[in-house]
């Protein structure tokens, strides 16, 4: 059996589609790199959107009715802790 002298070619690499949205940015940075100047990097690579999406508002729970569901949890298991003792 004759072995082909062609090398075989790896499948093509997919390239994903740009997103904005993306989680973690890949930041490049060289072998002998110290800490202050990855910092540095990182710091110059994060943007206005990257911030605003620290400081979007998001919807909150008034903590007056948190208080006063927990109240009532906490007198009805009471309720039910004396009726258990009795």
């Amino acid at each position: 059996m004759k072995k082909s002298k062609q090398k075989k070619s790896r499948p093509s690499k997919t390239k994903e589609p740009k997103r904005k949205d993306r989680v973690i940015r890949i930041l490049r940075i060289k072998k002998d790199d110290d800490l202050k100047t990855i910092y540095a990097k990182i710091r110059k690579s994060f943007t206005a959107a990257d911030l605003q999406r620290y400081t979007e508002d998001e919807p909150m729970f008034p903590a007056e009715l948190l208080v006063k569901e927990l109240e009532a949890i906490h007198r009805e298991e009471m309720r039910r802790q004396k009726r258990t003792q009795a």
